[in-house]
């Protein structure tokens, strides 16, 4: 093999290990982000309902004070709830309320998950175009396709 081709092919390797997979990691952990924020509000989703179908007005409850250090916290109207809305920032809604913001967040959530998707397989068909073109120049036999 001449020196042209196998510099293309380093160069080609090199793409794909500095730039295509570091992509693809950061967009695959972006993409995880956002289903942990789905998961959240699903669970505050079916809390919220809990509460609403049993009628709670007053509960006890766990606060985590930090450090995994837990007290017995008593809430005496629990009709209104905080929800982070991001950026530190928590606003007061009572329970149908916050289902409507929940209900919003949500499908913002599964259009996010939507383009994440989409980007995680162009960045593997691009890492794929490049090996298809490593191995042109290399000229071997084509993989069988499944």
């Amino acid at each position: 093999m001449d020196a042209i081709k196998q510099e293309k092919v380093r160069r080609f390797e090199e793409f794909v290990d500095r730039r295509l997979k570091p992509d693809l990691v950061q967009a695959i952990a972006q993409r995880d982000k956002v289903f942990e924020q789905q998961k959240i509000f699903s669970d505050l989703r079916s809390n919220i309902e809990n509460l609403e179908k049993n009628s709670v007005t007053n509960l006890k409850t766990l606060v985590n004070l930090g450090s995994e250090v837990y007290m017995q916290a008593n809430v005496p109207d629990a009709t209104h709830i905080f929800v982070d809305v991001g950026l530190g920032f928590h606003v007061e809604f009572t329970w149908s309320e916050a289902l409507n913001y929940i209900s919003a967040r949500e499908e913002n959530i599964a259009r996010q998950i939507e383009e994440y998707t989409r980007l995680i397989a162009s960045i593997k068909a691009q890492i794929k175009m490049v090996c298809e073109g490593i191995r042109e120049l290399l000229q071997l036999p084509a993989e069988p396709a499944y």
